[in-house]
């Protein structure tokens, strides 16, 4: 039975990374293998839980006497939907309500011309320095907003701008690095740090501390390699760019811009103060636009008012990556609750025993393979263990090194190949940007930028 899992985890996981290949949407492939998964846990529960689980089933039934004369398979199959999977979905429907809310509030102000409060201040018209505006931005973007949105906004933008098509495909590779490297650092930057801060094993003002300034030389080393092709001045300039404020005026979009990205930026302060679920500040941020937004638009005759209004706007946001996190968040905790998992880190231990090449390795794997499901799977092999532990264990406490860290390589690496992150896999859409260009003119400098910051952070952690 556990071979069987392990198995089809693996051949799903592959049909994920193979999406363009084999023209099968991974959302598709992803909860296909969720809930195929959850299904051969049950069959084989009488099997799994007694070997894995065994002291917590006892006690379970112990607490439920109906069960206490019913057959071992009842009994399990008892436990792993009673406990298993309801506990399963408390935290992942924790980080998918995290998610539609963030995603809804972004599209929220993007659909009001809010972002151009920023957009609209690029006014350079030297190459280099463009390249360097763009980057910060995109950098501090990436940090507050989803990187597929920020990767979105700057491509469109540049796309206005740059007309060589090899320049713009260098602009384009440099936002991708700068969207990645930009949401490692922050709790709320990328999914994969949302997943570790949701779940407790990072806080956002520890995680700020130690990756930003790795995550900062991570984009720089590239930037300074790329900016040496780039000479001279762009043709045209921002100024020349079509109306994009969707019939908002100045102080409307500044207002729409503020109150959707200082909502998110407050939801780390939310949960500092309440101790609440961070999905819990997100949603009641998102309640506060609705409430501004309806009664903004009560007060306002505007043709575009109804696609404004955010009933129309939640149905603008990208709800098969939500499913696809849905899929691949259960099927990682079937791997967990069988043990898989356990085993997993136990011969990582004996074998390796060292967090940083683990991490460096799995940010290399990043690029290749998706980093939801590889952070998902690492969380469920390591659990976050008590503060007071000594040793290899110390690494594994709440802003521990191996979490920072994880943070960082998960985050930066996928920069190395254009498929290894939403972001890249945006801008090859957009940009029709091929593997081949990418790997040739910016896999090096991403990789150099990649160890250069691993550099800084393990200098950091040693320090």
């Amino acid at each position: 039975m556990l071979t069987t899992l392990i198995v089809l985890f693996f051949v799903g996981y592959l049909a994920i990374a193979l999406e363009h290949p084999l023209k099968v949407d991974k959302t598709a492939t992803a909860l296909m293998l969720g809930m195929l998964l959850w299904v051969i846990y049950a069959l084989g529960a009488e099997y799994i839980v007694p070997l894995v689980e065994g002291e917590s089933l006892k006690a379970y039934v112990a607490s439920h006497p109906v069960l206490q004369n019913a057959s071992l398979h009842k009994q399990a199959l008892s436990y792993v939907t009673d406990v298993n999977i309801v506990h399963t979905l408390g935290d992942v429907t924790q980080t998918l309500f995290f998610l539609i809310g963030a995603m809804t509030i972004v599209e929220l102000v993007d659909i009001h011309g809010g972002f151009t409060v920023i957009t609209s201040r690029i006014t350079t018209r030297d190459k280099r320095k463009l390249l360097w505006v763009i980057c910060v931005v995109t950098f501090i973007f990436s940090a507050v907003l989803d990187n597929m949105t920020t990767t979105i906004v700057m491509i469109l933008l540049l796309r206005k701008i740059i007309n060589d098509q090899h320049e713009r495909w260098l602009y384009a590779g440099m936002i991708v690095i700068a969207a990645n490297t930009g949401g490692a650092w922050s709790p709320i930057g990328d999914v994969t740090t949302i997943m570790l801060w949701v779940k407790g094993n990072v806080t956002a003002l520890a995680l700020i501390e130690r990756v930003l300034l790795p995550s900062v030389v991570a984009m720089v080393v590239p930037g300074l390699i790329i900016s040496r092709s780039l000479k001279g001045k762009i043709e045209n300039g921002p100024e020349d760019l079509p109306d994009q404020t969707h019939g908002m005026s100045y102080k409307e979009r500044l207002t729409i811009f503020c109150l959707g990205v200082g909502g998110l930026l407050f939801v780390p302060t939310f949960k500092s103060i309440t101790h609440l679920p961070p999905f819990v500040g997100m949603l009641f941020v998102l309640g506060v636009l609705w409430l501004y937004t309806e009664i903004f638009y009560n007060g306002k005759r505007m043709e575009r008012r109804k696609e404004h209004r955010l009933p129309k706007v939640i149905a603008r946001i990208d709800m098969p990556s939500i499913l696809f996190f849905l899929g691949i968040l259960m099927a990682v905790a079937v791997l967990e609750h069988t043990g898989i998992l356990a085993a997993t880190a136990a011969w990582l231990d004996s074998e390796v025993h060292n967090v940083y090449a683990i991490n460096v390795l799995l940010g290399i794997l990043s690029s290749i393979f998706d980093n939801v499901p590889l952070v998902a799977g690492v969380m469920g092999m390591y659990p976050v263990v008590d503060p007071s532990v000594t040793g290899y264990a110390a690494y594994f406490v709440q802003d521990g090194v191996f979490w920072e860290f994880l943070s960082y390589c998960a985050g930066v690496g996928g920069s190395l190949l254009i498929i290894g992150s939403a972001s890249g896999v945006i801008a090859m859409g957009l940009e029709k940007m091929n593997f081949g260009w990418y790997l040739k003119h910016l896999s090096i400098p991403a990789l150099l930028g990649y160890l250069a910051g691993a550099g800084v952070y393990i200098l950091e952690s040693l320090w």
